[in-house]
């Protein structure tokens, strides 16, 4: 009969302290030698971009919580609407408020471009390239990452022509114990009728990422 397999700690811990010390002392060091590797669909790492290695948000997190945000949309009656209208409703982004202490600004630029391209495979609506509102948003002198100002964005949206805005913002809550850290991260997404500067849609998504010992 065979015997079922058991992890025995002592044996993992004896054979990782060999690896360490042939490492140290320059045995074997063809094996010690960092390796790159390719992950993603389509490569024989398909899982590589699962793992966190930090509990900062990282593309997977972005995608992930983006996705959410815009499934919500999709399944809105402002969605409903906007696919049964005459002609497909002019929608422009504003840039997602960045409300953390990370520097996420090339994480930030890719979001929107995965919002914009989301919005354009649809079909249901028009979007605004986002060069050309960033063009007018420097002729007026707006900055990027500004808030949502319902007054300059009316004007914008008039200079665009955009009947409405997705605009958001990105927060975060910070704990830590001991050597244990947890961070909360919250994106809220919203649809701005330009117009009127009421709000037509709204929705959040979370995701929590943490260092446990």
């Amino acid at each position: 009969m065979l015997r079922p397999l058991m992890f025995q700690p002592h044996r993992f811990l004896s054979n990782a302290l060999v690896a360490i010390t042939l490492c140290s002392v320059g045995l074997g060091s063809t094996g010690c030698k960092p390796k790159a590797i390719r992950g993603g669909e389509g490569t024989e790492n398909p899982d590589f971009d699962e793992g966190a290695m930090s509990t900062g948000l990282d593309r997977k997190d972005l995608q992930d919580l983006m996705s959410k945000n815009m499934a919500d949309l999709v399944g809105s009656p402002l969605w409903g609407q906007w696919r049964a209208a005459a002609a497909p409703p002019v929608v422009a982004i504003w840039p997602i408020k960045n409300d953390t202490t990370e520097h996420l600004d090339d994480q930030m630029l890719t979001l929107l471009s995965d919002m914009e391209t989301e919005l354009i495979n649809s079909g249901v609506v028009s979007v605004v390239s986002r060069e050309r509102q960033a063009e007018m948003m420097a002729e007026v002198g707006m900055q990027q990452g500004a808030d949502f100002n319902p007054t300059m964005a009316a004007e914008l949206g008039r200079q665009i022509g955009a009947q409405y805005f997705l605009t958001g913002k990105l927060q975060a809550v910070d704990e830590r114990i001991n050597k244990e850290r947890r961070v909360q991260y919250t994106l809220f997404l919203q649809v701005i009728e330009v117009e009127t500067s009421i709000v037509k849609f709204q929705t959040k998504s979370e995701r929590t990422k943490g260092i446990v010992r």
